[in-house]
């Protein structure tokens, strides 16, 4: 596909994807029009950079939709001045969407293939590509203003929580009962609640299953 065809695929994603479905922030719309989505899909997939579906990635991984990120980035509100980080990387494209947003950007990614793809694609941005497991985040960097899960998690370690600044705010999809669910929370005096605020389907993180508890039934 040539660069004009991608180009009118995202202008297309703006119009009817984002704009219609809540995302209101001048600022996350301007970057996701201006952000090459194709450079952050594995390239037999490009035709699907643009499409309101989860992208598989591999490994167990995927995409999630261009609006569930852009829903969870404009809940977020960035200003500019904000230190983020970004949880489960993956491909490297909401920490690209961020770069445009916030003031500095540290993206976590445990999988080393998906981290290479990352640090090639989000080449020429300031972004900082960290390698460790997805449910420690990155506390060398903390606290931060804005952490993005960048995908469905069933819990929130408290690991993570602990890394927010007083006053910051977690975006993340929510797992409840098999349905994925867009939520914000915030850090306020030491305690940390989330809301959900839409529906939406997301990639599943598996790091952030919660364990399951074994259960014996005795036959009659």
């Amino acid at each position: 596909m040539s660069d004009y065809e991608f180009e009118q695929m995202r202008r297309a994603m703006v119009a009817s994807q984002l704009r219609t479905t809540g995302v209101a922030d001048a600022r996350v719309l301007a970057a996701a029009g201006a952000v090459d989505r194709e450079r952050f899909v594995p390239r037999e997939r490009a035709a699907m950079a643009y499409a309101d579906a989860i992208v598989p990635l591999g490994g167990g991984r995927e995409l999630s939709p261009p609006m569930a990120t852009a829903r969870l980035l404009s809940e977020a509100g960035p200003r500019g001045h904000e230190r983020a980080m970004v949880i489960g990387a993956a491909t490297g494209y909401s920490a690209a969407l961020l770069d445009r947003l916030a003031g500095s950007v540290v993206a976590v990614e445990e999988d080393p293939g998906l981290a290479a793809f990352a640090r090639a694609a989000l080449a020429g941005t300031s972004v900082e590509v960290v390698e460790g497991p997805l449910v420690e985040g990155h506390q060398a960097g903390a606290p931060y203003d804005l952490i993005l899960i960048d995908g469905a998690v069933e819990f929130v370690p408290e690991a993570i929580v602990g890394q927010l600044a007083e006053g910051g705010k977690l975006a993340s999809a929510l797992v409840e009962r098999g349905v994925t669910r867009l939520a914000l929370g915030r850090r306020i005096a030491g305690g940390f609640g989330m809301t959900v605020f839409a529906d939406s389907a997301a990639a599943i993180l598996p790091e952030f299953a919660k364990p399951r508890t074994f259960s014996f039934e005795r036959a009659e």
